[in-house]
């Protein structure tokens, strides 16, 4: 909407706009602002005259999508109801279309999310990352981007080997042997439930083999992590083993020899990253020839690197943060730009259960698991709260609070919006053509601004993309929904004169919400209560 106004400003005027098109808070006093300040060394004129010319011209023209009013140095405008109505009816014909873009040029996204070690199942430090990156890949292939997701599985190195120790000293516990478990073991209830299904398909020497074991566990959790991820309709696509690339190391620290800023040291194989703005330089390769756990990432990347993708984004949580510099180092000394790495930190998530701290899960032992939210407040909820704030930002909330049937839970209070719809084009008359065909010309400024929000949708999931900022779907949500319940309230539509041109509005509505929050993995609910 935005770019075809754009488009038919500059076919007024005459030449390419310079300045762009914002969004003023009040949709009362415009839809769109253009600043004109960037015109005015090019036009040696003030920008409130600018705007005035501008107003003028495109007044006077014979043009019937929207009026332009001058207030100082910007150009305001408002859209007229032909104008959406034009879109309302293009999106409802085609609603599988609705806020998607046809990119000339796809931008390709590489994005790697959750990464947990397979050594147990998903906790909370890892669902705010699963939900977040799954919602940014959803945005990007919606908006016409190509889109890799991947889990990178660190099957190598001591946790591994820890896992299968821990297996086998707790099969040893379970038929009463005495067992010594060393400092660091993991434990939990999945344990339990793995070893009979371990012994059954391998049988009982399987336990004296904590090698083959802690391969055989890995596999059977990740079945876990993977079953954890379907249930909150979460299915990425591609899953890297760390292990599996572990044959490229020596062509890898052949290509960063090149660089030149690779030295030896008391057996150890370091590079240089001090010169990228790390605090220490780096071991990759240990004095017995073992690669480092930085050397395996190092590897990782370089594969990602090689496949021409026009982002990397990595999803990691917040105790990452002095990890950053050192891998953006080795990608520089690899020859490849660093700077299409990006990485989005997750901060930290407090759980709360009637405003107290929500009590560790006696499944895992040690931490509260995504399933245990999911039985708590449903997938559904799991998903809307998880994104609902910036990643930047600690989240805080109370798993009481959405479980709530009123306009504080917001998951509710956008669910009951489309059902809202829903339910009262069940009780109207009219047929679908009739309502099709309404135009949005009997409109008053409130009916025409919550038609301008429901099509505002793409420019939205543009710039959530555009600034890696997946809550803003969120509070677009919340926004659309409460304008609608109020214009909902205040307007009687079955029966009235105008019915079909509201029931076209109401279901713009409703395309809109379903969209949104399809794009964050969650199905709107027609009627409330399933």
């Amino acid at each position: 909407m935005k770019n075809t106004l754009k488009a038919r400003i500059e076919s007024i005027l005459g030449y390419d706009l310079k300045a762009k098109l914002e969004q003023p808070k009040d949709k009362n006093l415009a839809h769109y602002a253009m600043p004109v300040f960037v015109l005015a060394k090019e036009l040696k004129k003030a920008p409130p005259q600018i705007a005035t010319e501008i107003a003028e011209k495109l007044n006077s023209s014979a043009n019937n999508d929207f009026s332009a009013e001058a207030v100082g140095g910007y150009v305001n405008f408002k859209l007229n109801a032909g104008f959406l109505n034009d879109f309302a009816t293009k999106a409802l014909k085609n609603p599988a279309d609705f806020a998607k873009i046809k990119q000339e040029k796809p931008e390709k996204f590489y994005i790697e999310y959750i990464s947990a070690n397979p050594t147990g199942p998903l906790h909370i430090g890892h669902v705010r990352g699963a939900v977040y990156g799954d919602a940014l890949a959803r945005v990007a292939k919606h908006l016409g981007h190509e889109v890799r997701t991947e889990y990178y599985i660190n099957d190598a190195g001591n946790q591994i080997d820890l896992l299968g120790l821990s297996m086998a000293l707790r099969a040893k516990e379970l038929v009463h042997e005495p067992v010594s478990y060393p400092e660091k073991y993991y434990r939990g209830e999945y344990i339990d439930e793995l070893i009979p299904v371990i012994k059954e398909r391998y049988g009982e020497q399987i336990f004296s083999d904590e090698a083959h074991l802690a391969q055989i566990a890995k596999d059977e959790v990740l079945k876990i992590i993977k079953k954890d991820l379907a249930d909150n309709n979460i299915f990425i696509e591609h899953w890297a083993s760390e292990k599996e690339r572990y044959g490229e190391l020596e062509e890898t620290i052949t290509q960063l020899a090149k660089s030149e800023q690779m030295y030896k040291k008391d057996g150890k194989t370091f590079i240089a990253s001090t010169k990228c703005g790390d605090d220490e330089d780096r071991v990759v390769v240990r004095e017995d020839g073992r690669p480092t756990y930085l050397a395996g990432d190092i590897i990782y990347h370089r594969y990602k690197f090689e496949q021409g993708f026009d982002h990397y984004i990595n999803i990691w949580g917040a105790d990452h943060h002095g990890y950053i510099a050192r891998l953006k180092a080795a990608i520089h000394f690899l020859g490849y730009d660093e700077s299409k790495l990006e990485v989005i930190l997750m901060q930290m998530v407090n759980l709360l259960k009637d405003a107290k701290p929500f009590k560790i899960s006696k499944r895992n032992g040690t931490a509260i698991l995504m399933s245990d939210i999911v039985a708590q407040i449903g997938s559904d909820a799991l998903r809307y709260i998880f994104i609902s704030k910036s990643a930047n930002t600690p989240l805080e909330f109370d798993i009481d609070e959405l479980k709530k049937t009123d306009s504080s839970n917001p998951v509710f209070y956008i669910n009951y919006a489309h059902a809202r719809v829903h339910q009262v084009r069940a009780k109207s008359s009219l047929n679908a053509e009739s309502i099709a065909n309404a135009d949005f010309s009997v409109l008053g400024p409130e009916g025409q601004n919550l038609a301008f929000n429901a099509l505002n949708l793409n420019s939205t999931l543009e710039a959530a993309l555009s600034k890696r900022e997946m809550h803003k779907i969120c509070e677009y949500l919340r926004n659309l929904a409460g304008d609608f319940h109020k214009f909902y309230n205040e307007n009687k539509v079955l029966g009235s004169e105008h019915e079909s041109t509201l029931l076209k509005l109401f279901e713009l509505c409703a395309l809109s919400i379903r969209t949104a929050l399809g794009l964050l993995g969650i199905k709107a609910a027609d009627v409330m209560g399933e």
